[in-house]
Order: structure tokens, then sequence, then C-alpha cells
């Protein structure tokens, strides 16, 4: 029976993809998730699926060559997306950050080659390229370029992962998505974080004057993209997943306002972080050649995430507590 390893698996974009490799698996395809349960990893995350006999939860840190070596045992692919993921959080403690990111990164890979697993995808970022200039897209070839604690972080392992295929013919690829969205997504990030303070009718934090560029895209369309990267794409490359929803930070406010029917005038603007990147923006033709494209319209995946946050408010409730304290501590600092 083929094994699949997620790590990070019981994150946002790894709860995710659990749930669809589950659906729309082979019936003997079996599911091991490698997660440290940290602040953003939870069970809770995986609670409709935890009953699947074909789904197997491992607690471990990848950052343990020991726990690791165990886990990837009879792996035949290896999902890797455990890491610290926020570049806030990164800014307070960048160690943290480069242990999980950059540390895990080598070993993981050390144990994907020594257990000789059939393949592995690295899940990398769109930021390591640095800022896009406008009207700029950037293609794999470009040089990476990163400009804050997380984002070197993630390129690390992201060069790591090219130098165990050139070195050790480690069959790995390495996936860059832009920003994801949608549910299960924890509430330190922009839409989520907006979503709670709207429903509380609490002011919605905003950097700057607002209006730093991303492009959104889907979990669900990435998961898709991820899945088939590992069945099609070519060892020792790298491909960009893109969203084509590239929208300013303060038109997602107002968007989250208007479906919530909230007022405009709880947008609050703080005070930036340091050196925030402006603009992302990545050339999908690579991917598009593949066979993918995204599906998810913008506007329907933003109401249904919203939606799902009113829905499972506690969730969000529970979520919002265990980022209280970094939470209080980051916009204390901006305001």
């Amino acid at each position: 029976m083929p094994l699949v390893v997620v790590t990070g698996g019981c994150g946002f974009i790894g709860c995710n993809l659990v749930r669809m490799l589950l659906r729309d698996g082979a019936p003997d395809l079996r599911v091991r998730v490698f997660d440290a349960f940290t602040y953003a990893g939870d069970l809770r995350n995986l609670a409709d699926v935890l009953a699947d006999d074909r789904l197997e939860v491992v607690q471990g840190d990848v950052t343990d060559a020991e726990a690791l070596r165990a886990a990837l045992e009879g792996a035949d692919q290896v999902y890797h997306l455990a890491a610290e993921s926020h570049n806030d959080r990164a800014i307070l403690d960048p160690w943290t950050t480069w242990r999980a990111n950059a540390d895990g990164a080598a070993q993981l890979l050390i144990a994907a080659k020594d257990a000789r697993v059939g393949r592995v995808l690295f899940v990398s970022t769109d930021e390591v390229y640095g800022v896009a200039a406008e009207g700029q897209k950037f293609s794999e070839d470009a040089p990476l370029n990163p400009r804050g604690p997380y984002q070197a972080s993630k390129a690390a392992g992201d060069c790591l992962a090219r130098a165990f295929f050139e070195t050790y013919g480690l069959n790995v690829v390495v996936a860059r998505p832009t920003n994801n969205y949608g549910p299960y997504q924890f509430p330190e990030k922009l839409i989520p974080v907006l979503v709670w303070r709207a429903l509380n009718d609490q002011p919605l934090p905003l950097y700057g004057d607002g209006q730093q560029r991303r492009d959104f895209l889907h979990v669900e369309d990435c998961c898709r993209a991820l899945k088939l990267l590992m069945d099609r794409g070519q060892a020792g490359q790298a491909y960009n997943i893109p969203g084509d929803n590239e929208h300013a930070n303060i038109e997602v406010a107002r968007a989250i306002l208007q479906l919530l029917e909230k007022p405009e005038s709880l947008i609050h603007f703080v005070a930036d972080r340091p050196g925030h990147d402006f603009r992302y923006a990545l050339d999908g033709r690579k991917l598009a050649d593949l066979g993918w494209q995204p599906l998810i319209p913008w506007e329907q995946g933003l109401r249904d995430t919203v939606a799902w946050y009113v829905e499972n408010r506690d969730w969000l409730e529970y979520m919002v507590a265990k980022a209280q304290d970094f939470l209080s501590r980051w916009y204390s600092e901006r305001v």
C-alpha cells in the first residue's frame, strides 16, 4: 500500500492537502501526518477525518533526526510543508524561524535521502524572490532575493532541495506558491485576523497605508497544484503557483467588511513592519504547461472563506486564544 507523509499536516495548507489526498487518492493510500503541534498545528484541523483508518498522525519536530527517520520509514512520497510561516513572528524571533525552516529542511532532506523516499515535494514560497516591481512577474529562473528572516529561511531550504538533487540525486521538486487563503488558516494571517476583528467590531489593523499588494490563491487550488507537481513535476525543478488574484490589503479589508455588513470606519492604519515587501507576483506558465490553472474565482473564494469562519466561530475563537499573546505584543508595538 502506498504511503504518503505530510509534514506539517495539522497546519493550514497541510490539513487541506490531507483531506484532498484522502478524498481523491487510491482506496489503499495511507497518509501519515508528521506535525510538531506548535501554536498553528492542531488536531482540530483534522477533526473530521481522524476516524479514517488510512490516516496516521505522529507528533514530532522536523529538526529531530531520529523522529524524522521513523516517520519516513516506508514512505513513497513526502510533502514537506512543516514551517514557521509568519513574517511578523520571524521578526520577533528569527532563530526559531530559521531552526524550523532551514535546519528542518536539512534534516528532512537528509532523512528522505537515507530512507530512499521515492519523491519529495518541497513547499517553498513566492517570497524568496523579494519585491516585484510594478508590472513584473518572477519566473522560476529569477534570482532569489529574500529581504527578511522568514524569506531567508525559506530560501535556504529551497536551495538545499536543489543541492540534494544535484549532489545526491534525490527526487525532489520545489513548489513556490503565492499567498494562500481559505478555511483553517491560523488567525495571525491577514484574512482570518480581519474577519475575527470585524465580527467583534474591533479595529482592523492594516500596515502603513494598506496598499501592499499580494496575489491570493485559494488553498484548494494550491493543493491541486501540489498534487500535480508530486505526480508530474520534473525532479530538480522549481514551479511557481500563482493565484492571478492581485489585490491591495486595503481592498481585501473593504471586501471583508462588505461581506460582514460592517462599516469601513473599522479600518485602522498601524505602523508598517520592518522590511515589508510591497508586492509579490509570479509567472505561472511553467505550471500551466502541466495543465494546471486556478479554478476558484477570488470573489467566490473570499465569500466562501468568510462564511466558513462565521460558521466555525468556535474554531476561530479557540485559535485566536492561542494567538492572543503574540497578537497583543505585536500590534501593541505598532499602534
